[in-house]
């Protein structure tokens, strides 16, 4: 296959579905041999459509916030590009979130993304490659009952500048802040909250997964060369309007 992505081998976690599952979709159309890691065995469905289609891809169970998990991606060879998304989140004020529930969801989004580095950088670094991290609105904004799910999105935020710094000129790394996305996500808001969100966005809808998974490979490619510790906004201007003077 060709593409921006030909020949070269990509990592996607949280891969199974929503903005993951569009970003495999979109490198493996793009040429690349994608690995989609999730605990979802959901994975194994995208991976045989992704081969069905022409593409390369394979998919690996695996817990991103265990070191063994990494040890396991590692050792499948090379990689030059690494788009690290997975997430969980469990909604509650911080008072009712219990410790488990905190490490949990700190675990998967920022220690997850710390083990993904800690493994595979020294392989981006000798293939010159890129890392794209999926934070979100809300390391922006403050949004009751995510006060772990915050916490990890905007250490992304800044643990997205430090890569960059350590790890440059080698190495790109950047990420994403998604807003108001229509993925499964979702689908415990009911149609009154959706419709608020709707409504709170400049562009008066719902993203795609396809749109973010769209900059996440423009930040993975080479068209972004001069593009490093930078976290791109792709929220329809949620972020940017308030309903009072």
């Amino acid at each position: 296959m060709t593409g921006r992505f030909a020949d070269r081998s990509a990592v996607v976690t949280g891969g199974a579905s929503g903005i993951g599952a569009a970003t495999a979709r979109q490198l493996s159309t793009e040429g690349a041999s994608v690995l989609v890691v999730d605990v979802s065995e959901a994975g194994e469905a995208l991976v045989a459509e992704l081969r069905a289609a022409g593409g390369e891809a394979t998919f690996l169970a695996g817990d991103v916030s265990r070191e063994e998990t990494w040890d396991r991606i590692a050792g499948r060879g090379p990689i030059d590009v690494v788009v690290s998304n997975a997430y969980t989140v469990e909604v509650a004020p911080a008072h009712e979130t219990s410790l488990d529930s905190w490490n949990r969801q700190i675990g998967v989004s920022l220690t997850g993304t710390f083990l993904a580095a800690r493994r595979l950088l020294p392989d981006l670094a000798r293939t010159g490659g890129a890392m794209v991290i999926t934070s979100s609105v809300h390391a922006l904004v403050g949004l009751p009952g995510h006060p772990a799910y915050a916490a990890a999105k905007g250490g992304l935020t800044a643990l997205t500048r430090q890569l960059a710094v350590e790890y440059g000129p080698a190495v790109r790394v950047n990420c994403v802040i998604p807003g108001p996305i229509m993925t499964p996500a979702w689908d415990r808001v009911d149609e009154e909250g959706r419709a608020g969100s709707v409504r709170a966005t400049v562009l008066q809808r719902f993203g795609s997964p396809e749109e973010v998974a769209s900059v996440i490979s423009f930040l993975a490619s080479s068209e972004a060369s001069f593009v490093t510790g930078a976290s791109l906004v792709v929220d329809g201007g949620w972020s940017i309007v308030k309903d009072s003077a």
